[in-house]
């Protein structure tokens, strides 16, 4: 049977082009052996749930793993101790006898206990078989459960952990688990913020025992040169392998889904006889672009639930707005809820100590969420965008002068008497606004995270496979708008383009505003003053 792409559950080798684990694997068996107990917090989507399936087949020769999901478990069972204990006995009681073939007399204290004890059964009575069973045993027992969030709100699995924790802090005098693999996206080490009120004066996770985990999940070039390789030895495209994972990687930075998903839209929604007649067509940069376009545009989910979050953190949304918007350069605090919250839901990442969006598409996502909602598209300048935006574009092409004419033209007439504080915490946001609605449909936008500050900002819009520079920048005197436009100049190199734009926004009082070309070299920078 020929191999997918697969974005729905976990991935199988046998089924799946999936990157090679076994470097992962190998970094996470080593904390099992060394008796860690630990949780794999990600975001949705991340590739937990494949993970620890392969890791529970890569650990089954030297161990016994009992691979539990609380997602199975109904949300009732978590509502009193009893009813959990009993749940808990039988999934773990039906996992370790499939998964591992052993002999009832093994199991015979955990099955005796969940049948004497039943309606009084208890976590003490439920951990003191556990322990027997772990002594019992041939091979050390590892246990994993996945989908810990089903249960994170509730009283009965902080007292699951307490007693996890009570058995790792006495291991030494008695049996329990080798190691212990939680896995979810909320960190277990701050539950006690998901608790009900009347909770709230938890300061301490029962959790605190749990070793960090550094293995980076996220995938590499190379992980991405792997997996295409394997489809180019079923399909030969033909595709230039590592140039096409560079772009993907560059996309994505990684994301294990967003990576899987712009690869299956390749393969299997492209090809249609005209534009792209074959694969070979498909796996190109411009069947990339056309890819992006609709992963950027559909719902899945992944953004569903991204989205969500924007809703239900109001602190959080400000953080990544003023992020988009503002240049903020925002420095990682770990006591800082609103950004553990960003960082924990996959928003952002913290690079050299200061927060930045986690990828391309998700910036997109979240400028086109931010730009496009009914609030901001009653703005003035969002309508004066839309307002026959057919004339920007000629032959097909994106025109980003006549762009900057009309918004010099549009900004002056509606915001020319504002100050410059105005300007730094809106000027470009309202480019942005009038920018969307002329490349929607067509193209995207975002902001190259190097050049984000709260001077300037080099904004790539991506509009039907071409790419377009525009630096949107503060002035601040002609010799530093001399170094913006040199900055400007080497960035198009690294684009390999001979056409940069520039948008200042001056408000000295004999400034000339309108647009100007200024030639650098061989190149040619368009620069629009406002």
């Amino acid at each position: 049977m020929a191999k997918n792409f697969n974005v729905t559950g976990a991935c199988r080798p046998d089924k799946h082009y999936m990157v090679d684990l076994a470097s992962r694997l190998a970094a996470i068996s080593e904390m099992v052996k060394n008796g860690d107990y630990f949780t794999i917090n990600r975001a949705r989507q991340y590739g937990k749930t494949t993970t620890l399936r392969a890791l529970a087949e890569y650990l089954r020769p030297d161990f016994i793993v009992v691979s539990m999901d609380f997602q199975r478990m109904s949300s009732s069972v978590f509502e009193t101790e009893n009813l959990f204990c009993i749940a808990f006995a039988r999934e773990f009681l039906k996992k370790i006898r499939i998964e591992n073939k052993l002999e009832d007399g093994i199991l015979q204290p955990l099955k005796k206990t969940l049948e004497v004890q039943n309606e009084k059964l208890q976590l003490f009575d439920l951990f003191d078989s556990l322990s027997e069973i772990c002594e019992k045993a041939d091979r050390p027992i590892v246990l994993m459960i996945d989908e810990v969030d089903q249960a994170s709100n509730n009283r009965v699995f902080l007292d699951f952990l307490a007693q996890l924790r009570a058995g790792y802090l006495d291991r030494d005098t008695i049996q329990t688990f080798q190691s212990v693999i939680l896995a979810g996206v909320y960190d277990i080490r701050s539950i006690k913020r998901k608790l009900r009120s009347m909770e709230e004066h938890q300061e301490n996770s029962p959790w605190n025992i749990a070793a960090d985990f550094r293995v980076d999940m996220s995938f590499s070039v190379e992980d991405i040169c792997g997996m295409l390789n394997a489809y180019e030895t079923d399909y030969c495209t033909g595709m230039n392998i590592s140039r096409m994972a560079k772009l993907i990687f560059d996309y994505t930075s990684g994301y294990p889904y967003l990576v899987s998903r712009l690869c299956k839209l390749m393969d299997e929604y492209l090809v249609d006889g005209k534009k792209f007649i074959n694969k070979a067509a498909v796996w190109t940069e411009y069947g990339f672009q056309r890819a992006l376009k609709i992963l950027i545009e559909e719902n899945n989910p992944l953004f569903d639930s991204l989205i969500s979050k924007l809703y239900d953190f109001p602190k959080m949304k400000a953080v990544i707005s003023s992020i988009l918007f503002q240049g903020e350069q925002v420095s990682y605090n770990a006591d800082d809820r609103a950004v553990r919250d960003a960082t924990m839901f996959g928003f952002i990442k913290v690079q050299d100590s200061v927060l930045r969006i986690s990828n391309r598409i998700f910036e997109t996502r979240l400028y086109n969420k931010f730009l496009m909602d009914a609030r901001q598209q009653e703005n003035k300048i969002f309508v004066e965008g839309s307002r026959e935006k057919e004339q920007y574009i000629i032959d097909g092409h994106l025109n980003v002068r006549h762009i900057l004419e009309r918004f010099v033209d549009t900004f002056d007439f509606l915001y020319g008497d504002k100050d410059e504080t105005f300007v730094e915490d809106e000027g470009r946001r309202y480019f942005m606004l009038f920018l969307k609605p002329i490349i929607n449909g067509n193209g995207n936008c975002y902001v190259e995270p190097e050049t984000r500050n709260r001077e300037r900002m080099d904004l790539v819009i991506d509009y039907l496979g071409e790419q377009f520079i525009c630096e949107l920048k503060i002035w601040h005197g002609n010799a530093y708008n001399e170094r913006g436009e040199k900055q400007l100049s080497d960035y198009m190199d690294y684009f390999h383009l001979k056409k940069g734009y520039m948008l200042s926004f001056n408000f000295n009082k004999k400034k000339e505003i309108g647009v100007k070309d200024i030639v650098i070299g061989d190149r040619i920078l368009i620069e629009a003053v406002v």
